[in-house]
């Protein structure tokens, strides 16, 4: 599902809760990030590090352990940009090279309605606007949850070429329905009009970020990319 939101540059691995992982998956530096953490927690941490460690794999690099650095953003190894995600009964992570990509961003979430003061937290009254009329077309979607997975994408996909937070108010996400919905689910893309200024990528300040989202299996899903916008960049650590 995940890899199928990415560019071929990007490797995904997902796990639908049938693999739950334990401490025994664990590198001694992660388990010592985990001592205050209850089990749900514990088990959630070590499946998605699973998923990261075998899309290393699958990219070529030698696996090793995921730590949350600042924000909680999981630093990669030198030379990997990528992004975690998980929710009750899914996990997953994405990885690419960042020759290929300059950052990326990945979320999925349960596919249910928002609590209402959320979505007065997440939604610009021109999203809402938007939402409206989605939901007038395809009521069966939760679009709400899906304006708030893709707000998390965005971010995930921003902070590490920043360093910054990003507000819920700080992107403007437009949202698009592909015109034949897939066997299982439907699709589409989502553009983000940053709000505030952009990241500055190989020198050229970017103000806009695009990606793509699935509604299937019970989830919502998105996924966003940042490409590289000069003649190359150096490798380097990049978190995603």
């Amino acid at each position: 599902m995940m890899e199928e939101l990415l560019p071929e540059s990007v490797v995904a691995v997902e796990n639908h809760g049938d693999e739950p992982a334990g401490d025994a998956s664990l590198y001694p530096e992660e388990l010592a990030v985990l001592t205050r953490a209850v089990g749900k927690r514990r088990r959630e941490f070590a499946t998605v590090r699973v998923c990261a460690r075998r899309a290393m794999e699958k990219l070529g690099v030698a696996p090793g352990p995921v730590l949350p650095g600042e924000r909680g953003a999981p630093q990669w190894p030198a030379g990997v940009i990528g992004s975690m995600t998980h929710c009750e009964g899914y996990a997953a992570a994405a990885l690419a090279r960042a020759v290929d990509l300059a950052s990326l961003g990945i979320d999925a979430e349960p596919h249910l309605a928002l609590p209402d003061d959320v979505l007065d937290a997440v939604a610009l009254p021109g999203e809402s606007d938007r939402l409206d009329r989605l939901a007038a077309r395809v009521p069966a979607v939760h679009w709400d949850r899906l304006l708030f997975s893709a707000k998390e994408s965005v971010y995930k996909a921003w902070f590490p070429l920043t360093g910054k937070w990003l507000d819920f108010s700080g992107a403007d996400i437009a949202i698009s329905l592909d015109p034949t919905p897939t066997a299982d689910g439907l699709s589409g893309d989502l553009s983000a009009q940053l709000l505030v200024p952009g990241p500055v990528v190989d020198g050229i300040p970017v103000q806009v970020f695009t990606g793509r989202w699935t509604v299937r299996h019970g989830l919502v899903a998105s996924a966003v990319t940042v490409p590289h916008t000069g003649p190359g960049p150096a490798p380097g650590l990049s978190a995603g």
